[in-house]
This record gives structure tokens, C-alpha cells and sequence, in this order.
């Protein structure tokens, strides 16, 4: 009997999964809207429309570096009607948040979108142009810097500035970039660390200047922007990325559907020139995949998890 009813549970999934989408697909991004997440979110669900036969819907849930946005998705019907655009920070360095769900146990990866160059960006009067003169005024000047503290890649990767450069500055919490480049750009934070996506326009119009490209090689759609080695500084490393997660469970039918899509509209030109604007450089192919993703995000846990657990980097 009860092999009968496991038979009769995976029929209804799997003809569920074939089904699907039936209704509209939920995109959590979980950061304030404004920043990159937002932004790259946004361009997805225009362009899975079409592939899909569905509206893609982006739910902005913010907080707490974006883990309460994953929770919801951790605890969603795994159906694949709700996903999240993640990254590093909400699946991989969110560790630092007392969070009650597991980042490598709890998610069906669906593919990886693309790589993403951090950017380690000034306020437009900042006394420092490149890392190297930023490191300089820093220990002319003790304390005096102060650095937007909105991710958790922000908040670890400053912290590796303060022991690779030998520096002190003061961190500024805020709830995303979005919020965060309202002040930057008023003048009231000197230095943050972010996604290119997020600040962007603001470089090309003059009112924020990068410092530095904090990746082990030059990024090809920022081909100008020196890399923390070049700066002095060849440790000074921070991963990037974006990729689609759905809830563990999920129907496998249904994360082909999903992956599909996205895999449709990373190919087209339109996308993949929004992207370069955005100074983000689209996943290799074979990253794109359900499998790619879940290779490259071990490999990101593997590398990074031992590092902070060694710095006991806790957020409360």
C-alpha cells in the first residue's frame, strides 16, 4: 500500500512538472530594489517571458543581507512557481547570519547567469584614485575612512583589506546597495564594495569612481579597471556572480523548464549587451546548468566557508 501511494505522489509530481508553468513564476531578489540584484532580476523575468509562456514576477524581500529573502524560498512549495536570484552573498557567505536553513542542503541549483567583477568604488571627492594611493591615505589617515557594510561579501572582504593593508576604517551597515549609493552619492560614506551592476551609471556619469576590480583577472566587460594585484593587493579577492536556486525537491521536469528559459535568454544579444552595460560578463555554458551550478557552488563554499569560520565572522 504505501508503495502505491509513493507511485501515486510522484505521477501527480511528474504531471504536475510536465504542466508547468501553468501560472506565473516568483522571483525573490532578495536585496532592496536599486542594486544589482534588483537589477539583473529584472532582465531575467523580461526576457524568460517569452521561453517560459509565463510572467516572470520579481518579489523584492529584503534584510539581514539577504537571507530572509532566501529563507522564503528555502521554505516554498517545491514547485518550481518560486525561485531566487542568488550569489555569493546569500549562498555562500549568508553563513555569517544566524539563519535556519542550510545553503548546501536546502536548494535545487538551476544554472549560473553570469560572473560578476567587485568593485571596490569611491565617493566622487574621495582622496584616492586607485587601490594603492586608497591604502595610503588610509594608514595616513587611521579610523578615518568609513565603508558601506550592506553584504556580507562587503563585510568580509573589508575585513581582509584591514589585515592584507594593515588599515582601519569603520564599517556602515545598510540593508542593500540601493540605499547605500543614495549616501555614497551624497557625499556621506567614502568606499564601498559592490557589484558592478549597481553602480554603473553612476561611474560612466562621473559621480562614483572604481578603485579597483577586486578579481584575480581583469573582467572583459571592464578591460580598463586594474585588478587588487595590480593595485598591491593580489589576496584582496572577492567572488561574484549571479544564479537561479529553487526549493530542494523541486521537480526535476520543472527545473529543466526554468533552466531552459534562462538558458534562452542569456543567448540573446539584447541580454547579453544589457549585461556588458551592467559590467557583468555572462556565464560560460556549461555553467549555465543545473549541474555547472552545483559544481561551481561547492567549489565557492569549499573555498570560502573555511575562511570565515577561521575569522569567526558572526553577524547577529
Amino acid at each position: 500500500m504505501k508503495h502505491l501511494i509513493l507511485l501515486a505522489a510522484f505521477a501527480a509530481n511528474t504531471a504536475l512538472a510536465q504542466g508547468f508553468p501553468s501560472k506565473p513564476v516568483t522571483l525573490v531578489s532578495p536585496f532592496p530594489p536599486g542594486g544589482s540584484t534588483d537589477t539583473a532580476a529584472r532582465i531575467m523575468a523580461e526576457y524568460m517571458r517569452a521561453p517560459l509562456g509565463q510572467t516572470v514576477v520579481v518579489e523584492t524581500v529584503g534584510g539581514a543581507g539577504g537571507s530572509i529573502g532566501v529563507g522564503r524560498v528555502a521554505r516554498a512549495a517545491p514547485d518550481g512557481y518560486t525561485i531566487d536570484i542568488g550569489q555569493w552573498d546569500t549562498h555562500v557567505g549568508n553563513i555569517i547570519f544566524p539563519i535556519n536553513y542550510d545553503l548546501a542542503k536546502d536548494f535545487a541549483p538551476v544554472g549560473l547567469i553570469t560572473i560578476n567583477a567587485q568593485l571596490m568604488t569611491a565617493r566622487k571627492g574621495f582622496p584616492a584614485d586607485d587601490l594603492k594611493s586608497m591604502v595610503a591615505w588610509m594608514k595616513a589617515n587611521p579610523g578615518a575612512a568609513t565603508i558601506v557594510d550592506q553584504t556580507a561579501a562587503a563585510h568580509v572582504t573589508g575585513l581582509m583589506l584591514k589585515e592584507q593593508a594593515g588599515v582601519d576604517f569603520r564599517f556602515i551597515p545598510y540593508r542593500g546597495a540601493g540605499p547605500a549609493l543614495q549616501d555614497m552619492l551624497a557625499g556621506h560614506v567614502d568606499l564601498l564594495i559592490v557589484q558592478a551592476a549597481a553602480v554603473a551609471p553612476h561611474v560612466k556619469s562621473g559621480a562614483l569612481k572604481i578603485l579597483a576590480n577586486l578579481s584575480p583577472k581583469r573582467s572583459s566587460v571592464l578591460p580598463n579597471v586594474p585588478t587588487s594585484a595590480e593595485g598591491g593587493l593580489p589576496n584582496l579577492l572577492a567572488a561574484g556572480w549571479f544564479g537561479f536556486f529553487a526549493p530542494k525537491g523541486t521537480p526535476k521536469e520543472a527545473i529543466a523548464k526554468l533552466n531552459s528559459a534562462m538558458q534562452a535568454a542569456l543567448a540573446l544579444p539584447d541580454v547579453q549587451k544589457r549585461f556588458a552595460d551592467l559590467g557583468l560578463d555572462v556565464a560560460p555554458r556549461e555553467l549555465q546548468t543545473p549541474e555547472g551550478l552545483a559544481a561551481f557552488h561547492k567549489a565557492e563554499t569549499e573555498k570560502w566557508w573555511p575562511i570565515i569560520k577561521a575569522a569567526n565572522i558572526k553577524v547577529e
